[in-house]
């Protein structure tokens, strides 16, 4: 969804703050026959409540917290930059043209601007990684199913104490599977918690899976992450007054294996190419 215009977002502004009190009618003849609101047309009016519809705004219209803050952040999750924000938008000096110009329209300065996208933009990550991490575990654990000669059991869907998600089982060997999930096809970012490293230090059999979903949660490549590799780029502790609990990171394209090499003595005669790797990452 694009960045509506400066006349749409100051339209917008001024349906949110009369609605609750006068409703839709009542705004609509108030902002077609009164001077104060002649500076916007009647269409630009209807545009903006068109889009304070489609965002959801219409229904918090209620809401006592800041109208141009709710406007702003509404606006931005469409925008292209926004899915990497946290690494396009590390301070205010970064903010994109089209954030600044909404900003000011709205009366919001370059500090508060950059909170709120920070905010919005950590809320919006959580809440994709725990849905496609949810669909990426099922569907690899569907694709495993018919891929390995094993037992294969989602432990994660019963307990999260485990320190990996899927466990499969086989007469030659063993497999901890921990999975992460993304829909980005040349940047593979992943968060590990503190009990899924300290999981990967004692237990031999875990194994970092990378999942990459398509946009209809459908697997499109599977890889592997070395041990070694996340031994060498997790935080250590400098002191026993400080511990890190959860770390964020960037695995290069070059370290990663496409597949899961480690299932192949469970390989099945109707192994996906995905599983073997063949498919490439």
């Amino acid at each position: 969804m694009p960045l509506p215009p400066d006349s749409i977002l100051r339209a917008a502004v001024r349906w949110l703050e009369r609605l609750p009190a006068s409703g839709h009618k009542r705004c609509r003849a108030l902002f077609s026959a009164h001077p104060d609101f002649s500076d916007l047309t009647p269409t630009q009016y209807d545009a903006a409540y068109g889009w304070l519809k489609e965002t959801g705004l219409l229904e918090r219209a209620g809401e006592p917290s800041s109208i141009p803050q709710r406007i702003f952040e509404a606006a931005l999750p469409g925008l292209p930059w926004f899915q990497d924000a946290d690494i396009l938008v590390r301070d205010p000096g970064e903010l994109p043209e089209d954030a600044l110009t909404a900003a000011e329209t709205l009366g919001i300065d370059r500090a508060q601007a950059f909170r709120h996208i920070r905010a919005l933009w950590g809320k919006v990550d959580l809440e994709q990684r725990e849905r496609i991490g949810t669909a990426g575990e099922t569907a690899l654990v569907k694709l495993l199913e018919g891929s390995v000669d094993a037992q294969v059991q989602h432990v994660s869907q019963t307990s999260d104490g485990h320190g990996y998600d899927i466990e499969v089982v086989g007469a030659s060997c063993r497999l901890h599977i921990e999975a992460k999930t993304t829909l980005r096809r040349q940047r593979l970012t992943m968060f590990l918690s503190r009990h899924e490293y300290e999981t990967m230090i004692h237990d031999p059999a875990w194994q970092l899976v990378a999942v990459r979903l398509s946009g209809d949660m459908e697997i499109e490549a599977v890889c592997s992450v070395p041990r070694e590799w996340i031994k060498r780029n997790t935080p250590c502790d400098r002191a026993v007054s400080g511990r890190w609990e959860s770390c964020r990171l960037t695995v290069p394209l070059s370290e990663i294996t496409s597949g899961i090499t480690r299932l192949r003595p469970l390989l099945a005669d109707t192994v996906s190419p995905v599983i073997d790797g063949t498919t490439g990452w």
